[in-house]
């Protein structure tokens, strides 16, 4: 597809200048909520938590409040070579194929969006950035604002699980990070530490990736609306495990070997390995079984094997947390040893303690859905795909398929948002875990597993 330097010249917009001006926004986006105090800098320096969720999910909050078209559309910056130029508009029409899910979930979002009073637009813009809303619970907007806020972040997620998103976000986390410092040499610049997931490497023969370094339109021509306080006026403009496993399924590497991939380093696990390694290997066996369980993950792998790989590890993370999970919170993995919550290193409690809520949750879900699926027969009704399936879709093809699906049935989505939030609660915990040291010592390892099981 041909295109020229102030945009595309065929109807259709190619997908380097949509990411060209997302990630022009999405600097924006981040230094904005740093500069009103949603976001600090040693946050953005570091890179923890969900920063990879809630960056993007901001940039579509943004995006919502600017549109002004019906259908929503997305207004795209002009070029920084030619400023006379006007805005593309990102609609139905040009979008290209690979963001249309995205829009398409986004668009539903900015009606809602628009209707919030400045007090609730402003929470939602709380929430989105992990920050507990202002506004009580009993106000009438907090369940809207609440619905909203995982459909962003569900679309934020599957954005972040684009490798072209992953190369450029160090960058755009340190835009943000010097937006408005002040003079050179006042003060020891901050560096973004964010290092993306292993990937696919492509094999000597194939032909080189293009290069990821683009000229990104200048974000000071489309300065950002602000946020609006709490008090709704404007601020001034800011410059899993099939437990217990036996001793045989004890590693990843043995795992897969029936697959046909190429084996890992072994990692034989003994009753004194540390915790990160015992929960990163019963995560990783977990992984395998997905993969072993579920041949659509498999043939997911032939066509997006960077996708297949955040859907196994969050298949993983629902199968332990529902599997292997105690009531007293301890996890029981690989060798049938059980890693209590007393034994595990203070750092890593959180990811525990989020395990055994996600699995809680999980069975709450089912609990209820059968008890829906009852009633619903008994009354002669047609029963609707379950909750948890529709996550368990969500996980696998994305919220925009999700989505799709909700359009082609009758509209019927999950009472607020639940069955999204969930799922992105479970994508949440994956990306969180699969940043950690420990795991990125071994994602080279599975990421070269699954690409010899998807060829």
């Amino acid at each position: 597809m041909a295109s020229s330097a102030d945009g595309p010249s065929t109807s259709q917009l190619s997908e380097k200048y949509v990411q060209d001006s997302f990630h022009s926004y999405l600097k924006s986006s981040l230094a904005q909520a740093k500069a009103e105090r949603l976001l600090d800098a040693d946050l953005l320096a570091s890179a923890e938590g969900d920063l990879m969720i809630t960056g993007p999910a901001l940039c579509l909050y943004f995006a919502a409040l600017r549109s002004t078209t019906e259908p929503p559309s997305v207004p795209l910056p002009r070029s920084s070579k030619s400023h006379s130029s006007q805005p593309t508009e990102l609609s139905y029409e040009n979008c290209p194929p690979a963001f249309i899910s995205f829009l398409r979930v986004w668009a539903n979002t900015v009606a809602p969006i628009q209707s919030l009073t400045p007090e609730a637009q402003h929470d939602l813009a709380r929430v989105i950035c992990g920050l507990p809303p202002l506004l009580p619970e009993s106000h009438p907007s907090s369940t809207l604002v609440s619905g909203i806020a995982a459909d962003l972040r569900a679309v934020a997620i599957e954005i972040s699980q684009r490798r072209s998103f992953q190369d450029r976000y160090a960058s755009d986390l340190q835009a943000a990070l010097d937006a408005g410092a002040g003079p050179s040499g006042s003060s020891s610049p901050r560096k973004a530490s964010f290092v993306p997931p292993p990937a696919y490497d492509p094999s000597p023969n194939a032909s080189p990736r293009p290069s990821l370094d683009l000229d990104l339109p200048n974000p000071h021509d489309h300065p950002l609306p602000p946020l609006p306080h709490a008090d709704g006026q404007l601020p001034p403009q800011s410059s899993g495990l099939l437990s217990p496993l036996s001793a045989s399924r004890s590693t990843f590497s043995s795992s897969t070997s029936s697959f046909g991939g190429p084996p890992a380093s072994p990692t034989i696990l003994t009753q004194d390995t540390p915790a990160i390694e015992f929960i990163r290997e019963t995560l990783y066996a977990s992984l395998a079984d997905a993969l072993e369980r579920q041949p659509s993950l498999r043939r997911l792998l032939k066509r997006d094997k960077t996708r297949a790989y955040f859907a196994s590890v969050a298949f993983a993370v629902l199968d332990v947390a529902t599997n292997s999970v105690t009531p007293d919170g301890a996890i029981i993995g690989v060798l049938g040893k059980p890693l209590t919550l007393q034994e595990c290193p203070r750092a890593l409690r959180p990811f525990m303690v989020e395990h055994a809520s996600i699995g809680h949750q999980a069975k709450e879900m089912e609990e209820q859905d059968t008890q829906t699926a009852i009633e619903l027969v008994q009354a002669g009704k047609n029963v609707p795909l379950s909750r948890l399936d529709r996550v368990k879709m969500m996980l696998e093809e994305g919220v925009g398929y999700e989505q799709g699906l909700n359009d082609a049935r009758d509209g019927r989505r999950s009472v607020e948002g639940r069955a999204v939030a969930f799922a992105n609660r479970i994508n949440a915990l994956s990306l969180g875990m699969t940043r950690l040291k420990a795991f990125r010592e071994r994602q080279d390892d599975v990421f070269k597993v699954l690409a010899g099981i998807g060829s």
